[in-house]
């Protein structure tokens, strides 16, 4: 008996696991520097998301400040940050599939 017992070489997965969780890491600390940028309002308000998901800025244009209606500023910048972070979450599955194959690792995105 070779002692794989019928499983292949386990230790030949567990170093492909190991290079794989490198990998992913590599990409995430990567995906940290790379940022998107979502709008609304025409571009009155942008919001810039990193890789990670972190919003690293806001920008507002003057036209988009009117102190009778606060609601609609608030309703622009949720709606800026919510594209920039659906941004962000397309580059994160783009860039951790090149790495995982396609396979859906949950935990990862």
């Amino acid at each position: 008996m070779s002692g794989t017992g019928g499983f292949g070489d386990i230790g030949s997965l567990l170093r492909q696991a190991q290079k794989m969780q490198r990998e992913v890491k590599r990409v995430q600390d990567e995906l940290r520097e790379r940022v998107v940028e979502g709008t609304a309002g025409g571009g009155a308000v942008k919001a810039t998301v990193n890789g990670a998901k972190e919003v690293v800025a806001v920008k507002i244009q003057k036209e988009a400040m009117d102190p009778t209606d606060p609601g609609m500023l608030e309703d622009l910048i949720v709606a800026a940050i919510a594209a920039a972070m659906k941004k962000a979450d397309d580059l994160q599955k783009a860039e951790l599939s090149k790495v995982t194959g396609g396979l859906n690792m949950p935990g990862l995105f």
